[in-house]
């Protein structure tokens, strides 16, 4: 590649993405399986990843992995957002998000658990019936609250007293669904409010407010590194439960900038050299501070040019069959499994291949078996709603008495007293020409 070619824009996002050709199911892939890349040290070794202390205590591996989701959540979902009525976007967001994780619950919950308690115990007696058992877990994390609490019947908290494992959960990962779910809600809501079409500018000007109140969190610290801002502070919401404002803000901080790409990628250039210059900002904050707020766009702007510039045979990844979301909700559970079972014994890269070999078999069967079913089901109607449309249809086409009569009488004006029959085809061939005539001079647009 030559230097001048760095120096040119080679068009904008909106020339370049392709729905059908981009590397975002490749990037969602890599960014979970960073999630249990992560994921090891803390539950196996007692530590935070490499990256921790590498950042000066900013982020870890496994944060950014969640901060990329976001990203492309905030890109797509906006997208989904514009283009479908508000019932059909809920129906959508629900169908891929709620399905797979109760299904993960399922097989954490009933089954996983209860031969770890087996392990543990030689028999499941007090299993069942404990005063945190798996349906009290269950009532508790069906909506991602996390009301339940994090441990069910007491197995992961053995295995911390025999010192096989180190953190309290069964599921820790869960906890960024319900900011997921949220960021879902809010485009919801100013998708039906029509923001999302008539007042985009809405959404960089909120972007905007959250980059401000980080930037503030960063120059009030003691210091250029570390997490700025007060992370203790809690607000409670039906149906979500209690949110972490620090995780809100920083998470829809990601979430908008994905979602300000998407209203506005007319005006993004997909530029090599850009890329470059948002690499170094990227690897400067991470060294030297900064990194929620000049990192993080950069960052954005990375995943973005990724998605379009990496190679074709990339761009293939995903496009049949995504195993992300089963790779991010059930790699967490294996691997507290796995270090119960005192699977660290094989060193970090041996505990680490046999929790992505788990991970990805229980992953391709949440796909196939929960996930892929229920996407299917994206179309289907409620009987009730399919029957309104159908009579609001049939009301639409049935002309009034008036206009019925308006109509014969304009066109008894039109034919006079004596006119003569049109020839055979000639209407339909009147009809051909304007169709033709139209589609010449219609701008083509893509579904």
């Amino acid at each position: 590649m030559r230097p001048s070619s760095l120096l040119r824009s080679r068009g904008t996002l909106a020339e370049l993405f392709s729905s059908r050709a981009n590397s975002f199911g490749l990037l969602r892939l890599l960014m979970a399986s960073a999630v249990v890349v992560s994921h090891v040290y803390p539950l196996a070794l007692g530590h935070l990843d490499p990256l921790w202390k590498r950042s000066g205590m900013q982020t870890d591996l496994g944060k950014m992995a969640v901060i990329g989701f976001f990203v492309t959540s905030g890109f797509m979902i906006t997208g989904s957002g514009r283009r479908t009525t508000i019932g059909r976007y809920s129906w959508h967001r629900a169908l891929r998000i709620l399905p797979g994780l109760w299904g993960s619950l399922v097989i954490s919950t009933l089954v996983i658990m209860p031969l770890l308690y087996h392990w543990q115990h030689g028999s499941l007696t007090g299993f069942w019936n404990h005063p945190a058992g798996p349906f009290f877990y269950l009532k508790g994390t069906w909506d991602t609250s996390l009301s339940g609490g994090w441990d069910v019947s007491g197995v992961i908290k053995e295995g911390v007293r025999r010192g096989t494992n180190f953190d309290q959960s069964v599921n820790g990962a869960l906890w960024s669904l319900k900011y997921e779910i949220l960021c879902y809600i809010v485009v919801g809501l100013l998708a039906a409010g029509g923001v999302l079409r008539h007042a985009r500018r809405f959404i960089p000007l909120a972007a905007l407010g959250l980059w401000i109140l980080i930037l503030n969190d960063w120059l009030d610290a003691t210091g250029w590194r570390g997490i700025p801002g007060d992370q203790n502070t809690y607000v409670n919401l039906p149906f979500l439960g209690g949110l972490s404002t620090h995780f809100i803000i920083h998470l829809g901080f990601a979430f908008l900038l994905g979602a300000t790409v998407q209203l506005y990628k007319e005006r993004v250039p997909v530029h090599d050299g850009l890329a470059l210059l948002s690499l170094l900002a990227f690897a400067a904050t991470l060294r030297w501070g900064g990194l929620f707020v000049i990192g993080y766009p950069a960052f954005t702007y990375l995943v973005f040019w990724l998605a379009v510039r990496l190679p074709r045979p990339f761009q293939r990844v995903g496009r049949k069959r995504d195993f992300s979301y089963g790779i991010y909700i059930y790699g967490f559970t294996v691997e507290q499994s796995l270090a119960m079972l005192g699977f660290i014994k094989y060193g970090k890269l041996g505990f680490l291949g046999c929790a992505l070999g788990a991970t990805v078999v229980l992953a391709a069967f949440s796909w196939y078996v929960v996930e892929s079913p229920a996407m299917r089901l994206k179309d289907w109607t409620p009987w009730p709603v399919r029957r309104l449309k159908a009579r609001r249809g049939a009301a639409q086409d049935t002309p009034s008495p008036v206009s019925a009569a308006t109509g014969a009488t304009a066109a008894s004006v039109q034919a006079g007293p004596a006119a003569a029959p049109a020839p055979e085809g000639t209407e339909q061939s009147a009809a051909q020409g304007k169709d033709t005539q139209q589609s010449r001079t219609a701008p083509h647009v893509r579904a």
